[in-house]
This record gives C-alpha cells, sequence and structure tokens, in this order.
C-alpha cells in the first residue's frame, strides 16, 4: 500500500506553515515554537487502513493542540496511539499532564482536549475509529492521557513501527485481518490479560522476531552474539526466544546464516577486495576452512569461485540448501535466497 504524502517543502517558505495547518483541515492548531516566516518544514505520510490511520509525520517543535472550539467544528473522536522517536514530548489531556520519553507511547482520544508539546522530531501515530476498535472501547477509554509503560509498552511502539515497515507489502485484502490483529495486540499491551495477551500472541511474536531480526543486525560482527544477548536486548526468556527461532532451525543456525549472507553480498561485490581470510573473520567464523564449508553447503558454491564470477562479471544464482541441507522445495526457502 502506498501512503498519500504531504510535504510542505513544494510551498514557499513564508507560505509552509499555513499549508501545514491546511493538511490538517481543522483537526488540530499549531503553535511553531519559532518564527515560521523563514519556513515550517514538514512532511506528513498516512495510510489509510479502513477505520484505522497510521501516520509518520517529521515537523519542527511546535505545540499542537485540540481545544473545543476544534471538537465542536470538526467532531471526530478516534482515539490515537502515539510515540516519538528523538526528544521528550509533554502531554496535556483533561487533567492528565505528563512526559513520555522517545519510544514511549501515550494514549490520547481526539473526542477530549489535549496539548501535545514537543521539539522537532519524528513521531508515529495510530488513529483508531471507535465504530471500528467497538470491541476494545473500554480499554481505550480507560488508558486516555497515560503512558504505556514497561515492556508492553516497548512491545506496542515496536509493533506500530513494524507495520509501518510492512505497509509497503499490504493490500486492500490483508486489512480485514490486520485490523483484527491490531485490536488484540493493543489490548493486550495496553490491558494485559491472561486471554487477551493468548489471543495477542502471533502479533506479540511478530514484534519479538523483529526485535531480534535488529540485534542479529547490529551486532553481527561481535563474538558476543548469542542467546544471552539477545534475551537481554529484546527483553525475552531463553525459551521464548528459541521458540521464535525454530522455524529458522534455532538461535546458532540463524546468526550463522546472517553472517553467510552478509559475507555473499560482500564477495558478490566486484568493489570489495577484502581477503576472504578477513572476511571470515570479522563475521566471527573460527577459521578460513571452516567458513568456506559452511558457504559452500549454504549456496552451493564456494567463496573463491563466487568471487572469481563476479569479478568476471557474472554473479551466480546461489541455489540455497534448507535447513536440513536439502535442496529447497518451498516458497519460503526460495525467498530466503539473497
Amino acid at each position: 500500500m502506498e501512503p498519500q504524502r504531504f510535504d510542505t517543502s513544494s510551498f514557499a517558505g513564508a507560505e509552509q506553515y499555513e499549508a501545514w495547518l491546511s493538511w490538517f483541515d481543522g483537526i488540530f492548531h499549531i503553535d511553531p515554537a519559532q518564527s515560521p516566516e523563514a519556513g515550517f518544514r514538514a512532511t506528513s505520510e498516512v495510510w489509510s487502513l479502513g477505520g484505522c490511520v497510521l501516520s509518520r509525520v517529521f515537523a519542527p517543535g511546535a505545540r499542537v493542540i485540540r481545544n473545543k472550539t476544534l471538537i465542536s467544528r470538526n467532531p471526530i473522536d478516534h482515539w490515537a496511539v502515539a510515540i516519538g522517536s528523538d526528544t521528550i514530548t509533554t502531554v496535556s489531556a483533561g487533567r492528565h499532564v505528563f512526559q513520555t520519553s522517545p519510544h514511549v507511547p501515550f494514549i490520547v482520544s481526539l473526542g477530549s482536549e489535549m496539548a501535545i508539546e514537543r521539539d522537532e522530531d519524528l513521531q508515529r501515530q495510530l488513529y483508531l475509529s471507535r465504530d471500528t476498535f467497538s470491541s476494545i472501547a473500554p480499554v481505550l477509554d480507560a488508558s486516555c492521557g497515560a503512558i504505556v509503560n514497561g515492556a508492553m509498552g516497548t512491545m506496542l511502539a515496536d509493533y506500530i513501527l513494524l507495520l509501518e515497515r510492512s505497509m509497503a507489502g499490504m493490500s486492500e485484502d490483508d486489512l480485514p485481518r490486520l485490523r483484527l490483529a491490531i485490536s488484540a495486540m493493543i489490548a493486550a499491551c495496553v490491558a494485559p490479560t491472561p486471554d487477551r495477551v493468548a489471543e495477542a500472541t502471533e502479533q506479540i511474536d511478530l514484534g519479538r522476531l523483529d526485535r531480534v531480526r535488529r540485534a542479529v543486525r547490529k551486532h553481527l560482527r561481535s563474538h558476543l552474539l548469542g542467546p544471552r544477548l539477545l534475551c537481554r536486548y529484546v527483553g525475552t526468556s531463553r525459551s521464548q526466544l528459541y521458540r521464535l527461532l525454530e522455524p529458522e532451525g534455532g538461535v546458532a543456525r540463524y546468526i550463522r546464516r546472517q553472517r553467510l549472507l552478509v559475507a555473499y553480498a560482500m564477495l558478490a561485490d566486484p568493489a570489495v577486495d577484502q581477503p576472504i581470510a578477513q572476511i571470515a573473520e570479522e563475521l566471527c567464523f573460527a577459521d578460513g576452512s571452516g567458513f568456506s564449508r559452511a558457504f559452500r553447503q549454504e549456496f552451493d558454491i564456494s567463496p573463491t569461485d563466487l568471487r572469481a564470477a563476479a569479478r568476471s562479471g557474472c554473479r551466480p544464482l546461489a541455489r540455497l540448501n534448507g535447513h536440513n541441507g536439502v535442496r529447497p522445495t518451498t516458497l519460503n526457502d526460495l525467498l530466503r535466497a539473497p
């Protein structure tokens, strides 16, 4: 799915602030932290999911206001789950006044007065229609004007970021199932009960698995990368980690395969002239011969032959082996090819 985009840079500097106000069309009033006369560079990307809207906004520092006048003129009463990226956000919602740190979600209702103050930042908002998400209305109403703290808050923030990254692969046919998944995940994170957590298990696992993958990418060249580091980074137990990566062949198998994929990309790039032994060492393989055996087992070609083919202008398609060392027989295996 493609988002609807709005960018004030297409307007003259002195017109950018008014253009930004027009984009919100009476939902919010915005008081900029500094005079907007010299310009107000802001961008918005919005995915409409049918009763649910995902928004990604980058804007200068400002105070965003929704008051009684705006509510009466534009009586939208969606809930909004919001997270910032780099700055502290100060929120005034009804009788509640609080500050949120980056990557900590908070919930407000567009049917109530509010003021949100922040410096320049990238923010995400998930707007939820009361009609579409009526099944979790008591949970959301009870959580309005509050932060979602702790591990479940981190999980919810990660899930919203995962949603954003997944939009490119979504289609209209996916939306009914997606809305059910979003509803289950929010209920489980905002007001966790055994039943709600069980209902959202698949979505919770997706968020955890995404954090595992990011942790592996970040620490791929570290000899410390293993179950202990991943459990600490993801905030999960060893048993949960092993269950998450069981479809990948296990923790060690997944880490080794990611390292081999990086090695493949380096060897297939004629501009990379590092010796093969140095690449193996950089990617934490104990020795060159062990690296070559693992590489051939994974891609059915030796590192030397791949580099030679790449330098001759011919990059061969690696024939990926399955988890058990056999030829791939499923689309899942084929999609894993580099």
